[in-house]
């Protein structure tokens, strides 16, 4: 019984020694009123602590659905009290525990017999907590959640960047296959391209791999399988060094997974490369929603036209409204003119955001060597390419390299074989 917890204290703990390392998002359900007080106190007065929401009445487990409880994303602790109906507090500790494994459930109860406290754990509640509550037993209780997620953000190797569109045809997939094969290739970092285009993803196509299997979305659809070597037959390499997961051919129904499928496979990947760059379809949707919340920046990529900046609005709107970090947003503007009839300035005020990258206009360059009409050394030498150079060394340059590049000779199919094709 080491992973309950009955007011246990930590030692020499105290709420001004209290650090979690990022905030703890809680919510409460059936909270009677003298708890549900005294846990208002105590976020009131530890500020990396979030109240979620307090239910003051019971919940049905059985109607409600558990995103209507715990939010989406789903909340970091869940507090439920088990002694004003204890079957239906079991029920709902089963199915918070079943459909969002990442939420920490706490069992508030005034009563400690140890078959109630081994029913509670059996439920899946990690802590049981003794009416009246102890702030010091709940502040220990939070910092063990807070050491989990810190745990579990180091595990993770990777950098997740996701590129998204303003809206089709602003370029994110020549953007996104250019940076990964750089990054693969100049600065020699393990890189995996993600094609989630729920049909015609181009990545592929982008990088002359034509000849794959399997794509991302049978991926993900079979996330509770994932190890290293089912991964193998997913991936498709290129002669940079870059690995790609292809999107579906554009056969059979349109795909859709949950966003829990997401979270558990990029948590998979990212265990196996430096950065995971996503290919993402435009739109507002719970997949890309949750893509955003996932990543550590987001790109959202656009064109000097007022449909495209008044889609950028809509993004930034969207994404804010539904708890996304601001700060991992960053704009590109890509085919950009210098003296374009939309100014950066004037940009940057109707996006109300700083642009964070622009792409040179060599539009109908790159279109032309990417449908096969010139030879690789034009682009290669080109102002877009000098400036996605620089881009990908921002990235994934490392601090103590003087020059990473390697040597070996790069014939016509090699680092940006694919733009001859």
């Amino acid at each position: 019984m080491n992973a309950m917890t009955i007011k246990r204290r930590q030692e020499n703990s105290s709420g001004d020694s209290f650090s979690i390392h990022g905030p703890i998002f809680l919510v409460g359900i059936g909270l009677d009123n003298d708890t549900a007080e005294l846990v208002k106190r105590f976020i009131e007065s530890i500020p990396l602590v979030r109240l979620r929401a307090l239910f003051q009445v019971d919940r049905d487990p059985n109607r409600d659905p558990i995103p209507q409880w715990i939010g989406n994303p789903p909340a970091d602790v869940c507090l439920i009290d088990f002694d004003m109906d204890r079957q239906s507090a079991v029920l709902a500790a089963e199915k918070i525990h079943a459909s969002a494994p990442g939420t920490a459930i706490f069992a508030v109860s005034s009563r400690a017999e140890p078959e109630l406290i081994i029913e509670a754990m059996r439920s899946g509640c990690s802590e049981y907590l003794v009416k009246p509550v102890d702030r010091e037993g709940l502040l220990t209780a939070l910092a063990r959640v807070g050491g989990r997620k810190k745990e579990k953000r180091e595990q993770r190797n990777a950098q997740v960047m996701t590129f998204i569109g303003a809206k089709g045809g602003c370029g994110v997939t020549t953007l996104a296959t250019q940076l990964g094969a750089l990054l693969a290739d100049s600065y020699l970092r393990k890189t995996l391209l993600v094609d989630l285009h729920p049909d015609f993803g181009d990545a592929a196509l982008y990088l002359g791999l034509t000849k794959h299997q399997y794509h991302s979305y049978e991926l993900m659809e079979n996330a509770d399988r994932l190890d290293a070597e089912f991964l193998q037959s997913f991936l498709v390499h290129h002669s940079s060094g870059l690995d790609l997961i292809p999107a579906p051919n554009g056969e059979g129904a349109a795909r859709y997974v949950l966003p829990d499928a997401v979270t558990k496979t990029f948590d998979f990947l990212r265990q196996s490369y430096d950065f995971i760059l996503v290919d993402s379809p435009a739109g507002l949707n719970d997949q890309n929603l949750e893509l955003t919340r996932y990543s550590d920046q987001v790109y959202i990529v656009t064109v000097a036209e007022v449909s495209a900046l008044r889609n950028v609005v809509r993004h930034i709107d969207y994404f804010t409204k539904n708890q996304v970090d601001p700060g991992k947003i960053r704009i590109v503007l890509n085919r950009h003119h210098k003296r374009g009839l939309i100014s950066d300035a004037e940009i940057e005020k109707a996006i109300q955001k700083k642009i964070f990258w622009k792409v040179p206009n060599q539009y109908a360059q790159v279109l032309k060597t990417i449908n096969g009409g010139d030879p690789v050394a034009q682009l290669l030498h080109s102002e877009v390419m000098r400036n996605l150079s620089e881009w990908a060394g921002a990235i994934g340059r490392r601090p103590d390299a003087k020059n990473e590049k390697t040597d070996r000779k790069k014939d016509s199919s090699g680092m940006f074989g694919f733009l001859n094709r």
